[in-house]
């Protein structure tokens, strides 16, 4: 993981991510084998803002099933991104 770009995979706007905004939070969709300080250091380079705190947590794959086949979806690692006071990332 030598790029910011393959750190984080993409900023999730869902419904209930909206809601964090007022608050400066963010939530992204990180590589797995990411940890919180090499996560930190690419939100910064990639948006130009200063990180407070950074939480992440593991989403289970999810059991699925096509006619008679049985499979997973794949677990996902996301990221809660807290920024200091007075920054913001421009969202369209």
């Amino acid at each position: 993981m030598n790029s910011s770009y393959d750190i984080i995979k993409a900023l999730m706007r869902t419904e209930k991510s909206t809601l964090y905004e007022p608050q400066a939070k963010y939530l992204f969709l990180v590589n797995r084998q990411a940890n919180k300080v090499q996560i930190k250091r690419a939100i910064e380079d990639i948006y130009k803002v200063r990180v407070g705190e950074v939480n992440t947590f593991i989403s289970s794959g999810k059991l699925k099933r096509v006619r008679y086949q049985l499979g997973l979806t794949p677990e996902t690692k996301k990221a809660i991104v807290t920024l200091k006071a007075g920054q913001k990332i421009e969202t369209a």
